[in-house]
């Protein structure tokens, strides 16, 4: 009788597997350091994104003994990857994304990209045991992204500074991350940068008031705060939060203490967050709450006492 091999590989065929792959992705600049075998849990080493290496010698320490899999430290590499997941069974698909027939992070970014007026540039793809992808691009110069969630959209994550990703031919049984795509990973595109890098502090331009009158500080403490109360606004409560928020500055703009188009530009500004979170806000909703809330406000305008400059004075 013939004997057939054993399909399965041993364990050292799989380390040494492993450990050339740790080698090929670290002669291309990217930091690499060991992943729990078979898994994609955090890594058998401490402070890993500081101790990840290039170093051809550390790499072959590491994979010495066990055939771990091959993590690579996103930020260190100049990398930001682009999460796409699926829904897990029996999990719902959101609402929002089940109505336009998309089920997946990929589909969702594909339509955000159509917002956009572009397509997916090609790039680095690696899928992974889940079903979904891993697109792979470099950062742009003097450029520092952190990790996200769900950022950009539902079932779409990001890794960068604070990240990792495993690598391909990394097996997670049942299936193994693996490689669709091995071009080189092209820069992140401007539409993507744009919304992962977060929005710095509004610089409030004060409309025009008399030399006497100062009132940047209360204008600017106002808008900043109900902004502030927009990004960090619950699930549930966004549209309430958003209209309370235009409201009060509405009072503002009905006193003749805030331009108009100021704060509808703060406001839409802020509530930006919402649209990518995991609920229904959309930017027609976003502008119809806006707009309500400002002229409701207007009609009822705050009543402040203003004092000018040389009040007191000696």
């Amino acid at each position: 009788m013939t004997m057939l091999p054993d399909p399965t590989p041993s364990r050292d065929v799989t380390r040494n597997r492993l450990r050339d792959s740790a080698l090929h992705f670290a002669a291309r600049g990217w930091h690499v350091f060991p992943v729990t075998p078979g898994a994609k849990k955090p890594p058998v080493i401490d402070r890993w994104e500081d101790r990840a290496s290039t170093d051809p010698d550390q790499i072959h320490h590491w994979w010495h003994h066990a055939p771990c899999n091959v993590g690579i430290a996103t930020g260190p590499s100049g990398l930001v990857v682009i999460d796409l997941d699926t829904p897990k069974p029996g999990q719902p698909i959101h609402q929002r994304w089940a109505a336009l027939g998309i089920s997946s992070g990929a589909g969702v970014l594909r339509a955000l990209a159509s917002t956009q007026g572009t397509t997916l540039t090609p790039t680095y793809t690696v899928s992974t045991p889940s079903g979904g992808w891993h697109l792979y691009y470099t950062t742009p110069p003097r450029v520092r992204l952190r990790n996200t969630q769900a950022v950009l959209g539902w079932k779409i994550d990001t890794r960068a500074y604070g990240g990792y990703v495993v690598a391909p031919g990394s097996p997670l049984p049942p299936r193994a991350y693996e490689l669709v795509d091995g071009r080189d990973p092209v820069e992140l595109p401007t539409w993507l940068h744009q919304a992962l890098t977060p929005n710095p502090p509004p610089a409030l331009s004060a409309p025009a008031q008399p030399v006497t009158i100062n009132l940047s500080g209360y204008v600017g403490a106002a808008v900043r705060g109900e902004c502030h109360r927009v990004r960090s606004a619950p699930s549930g409560q966004h549209n309430a939060v958003l209209c309370r928020a235009a409201y009060a500055l509405g009072q503002l703009v009905g006193a003749g203490l805030l331009d108009e188009e100021i704060a509808r530009a703060e406001l839409t500004a802020a509530a930006a967050v919402l649209i990518s979170a995991d609920c229904d806000c959309t930017p027609r909703e976003i502008t119809r709450v806006i707009t309500a809330g400002l002229t409701a406000g207007a009609r009822n305008p705050r009543r402040t006492t203003i004092r000018t400059s040389h009040q007191g004075a000696a």
